[in-house]
């Protein structure tokens, strides 16, 4: 079955009053904190896919998502990137759909179009957008989490996780269109995003992962996987003692988590900044952090 751009599996599941969950990279998934979540989700939950893209490469730059080779059975087989999207049931309360979001590099607008299609024909009531960013917050501190929603009891469930209001300005990316968008459809939309430290890098950031967790847990009843508090908790320690090997960045650690509970405190996601010197020394101090 196709629907708008997707090669969609018949019949579409039936799904009882289904939530989607979506992650898009590169945009918003720094330490992968999206794709941890949705895809540990799925596996967790035994997600089944529903569709795809049936033409990637009508959205996609191959030269910057790269096919990838692998061996199987002796066999060489390839790897396109794609979105996809799978479904799970739970036995109680909202299914879930799962979205596994690219970037497009053509043709958005049709992308958004394709993607809001199919979450009208699967029947889902909430569309929720996870992600994470660097930001000038300490590793010493519960992550913040900033975010927003479109509808009443999406804008109530909001309020239950603790998030600070979302005034982000600048550069953007074309899928949150899905967001803006959806409530016109009769879906309601969230978004989250686990703001981690720019001076800690790691390529998969658990600990980002964890917080993320949390708010799911306070929206679904999601618990949360004794694997990932173990990794996260590793991770700490790392950085527990990468920092006590900086000087540079202990000293100014107390100015950073006075910044954090500014924040805090206002209730907004941005304040005054630090000064462009400490968050250039951040910015280097992550870069050269991740390297190691």
């Amino acid at each position: 079955m196709r629907i708008g751009a997707f090669e969609l599996s018949e019949p579409l599941p039936a799904l009882r009053e289904p939530h989607a969950l979506a992650m898009l990279r590169p945009w918003i998934d720094v330490g992968s904190v999206g794709t941890l979540t949705v895809v540990g989700l799925e596996s967790r939950l035994g997600a089944k896919e529903v569709g795809r893209l049936a033409r990637p490469g009508n959205f996609f730059d191959f030269t910057r998502y790269r096919p990838t080779a692998y061996l199987k059975v002796g066999r060489r087989e390839m790897s396109i990137p794609n979105t996809t999207i799978t479904y799970a049931r739970l036995e109680t309360g909202h299914d879930f759909l799962f979205l596994k979001l690219l970037e497009p590099h053509m043709l958005g607008e049709f992308y958004v179009d394709s993607v809001l299609r199919v979450l009208t024909a699967v029947g889902v009531k909430r569309y929720c957008l996870l992600g994470s960013m660097y930001d000038v917050v300490p590793h010493t501190k519960k992550l913040l989490v900033s975010g927003g929603a479109l509808g009443l009891k999406a804008q109530q469930d909001l309020g239950r996780t603790g998030s600070l209001p979302t005034d982000y300005q600048g550069p953007s990316t074309i899928s949150f269109l899905i967001s803006q968008r959806a409530p016109q459809l009769d879906i309601e939309s969230m978004w989250f995003v686990v703001h981690l430290p720019q001076y800690v890098q790691l390529e998969e950031d658990y600990m980002g992962k964890v917080r993320l967790m949390e708010i799911l847990g306070t929206l679904y009843g999601v618990a949360q996987d004794e694997g990932d508090i173990h990794r996260a908790e590793q991770q700490l320690n790392y950085v527990n003692s990468a920092v006590d090997a900086s000087p540079e960045l202990k000293a100014i650690m107390p100015q950073i988590e006075a910044h954090y509970e500014a924040r805090l405190a206002s209730r907004k996601e941005d304040i005054a900044p630090l000064p462009p010197e400490m968050e250039r020394f951040l910015r280097d101090l992550g870069n050269r952090f991740g390297q190691n």
